[in-house]
């Protein structure tokens, strides 16, 4: 984990978004704080590998250099002034803590993320793009802590086709309406299976 303890005033804060923040309109408190989503954000290894306790036990989108594949995913520019302000946002619409928060100053003179690949893609994508800080999502995978076994393809069907029928259908909601350009190997799987297609949302 990187990080810093001083934050300052910046110009074009950027917010990275490839899961439930695309798409999940529930949270206007959040929304109200940013503009639209747009294309052509830095790529990032994402995979849904994380258990949520929140939408009961589905498995949801993180950063995972491991076990994940790399997506251009989207970002919004934040309304925001200050930088900890973007991220406290974030962190709110998150229900999380500032270490599960990452950001980067462009210059790389502040930053907090617990992958040096990802900071290093997400540094070179802003400084392109002349953005003066990026803020993202930085929870850390569980899957193997909360089931019990390593993450792979099959593992993680199994876990999902093992929780109730409100997991199942939160499940199916998180992946469905997940962007196109996530396009990872556990995604491609769970769509070709008959039980999986039947709790796809309307």
């Amino acid at each position: 984990m990187y990080e810093s303890k001083v934050l300052r005033v910046v110009e074009r804060i950027a917010l990275l978004g490839w899961g439930s923040l695309i798409w999940d309109t529930r949270f206007p408190e959040f929304d109200k704080y940013r503009g639209p989503w747009l294309a052509d954000g830095p790529r990032i290894t994402v995979e849904f590998s994380r258990v949520s306790e929140s939408r009961d036990g589905a498995l949801t989108l993180v950063i995972d250099p491991d076990h994940g594949t790399a997506c251009s995913v989207q970002y919004a520019w934040s309304k925001r002034q200050r930088l900890e302000d973007a991220v406290c946002d974030l962190r709110c619409r998150e229900g999380t803590t500032w270490k599960n928060i990452g950001f980067v100053l462009a210059d790389g003179s502040r930053y907090q993320a617990r992958h040096e690949a990802t900071l290093d893609a997400i540094c070179e994508w802003s400084r392109a793009k002349g953005i003066g800080a990026v803020v993202w999502t930085d929870l850390r995978p569980n899957f193997e802590d909360q089931s019990g076994t390593a993450f792979t393809v099959d593992s993680a069907t199994r876990y999902l086709q093992s929780l109730d029928s409100a997991g199942k259908a939160k499940a199916a909601e998180y992946v469905w309406r997940a962007p196109e350009y996530v396009n990872t190997p556990l995604r491609r799987a769970l769509q070709t299976q008959p039980w999986f297609a039947l709790e796809k949302p309307s």
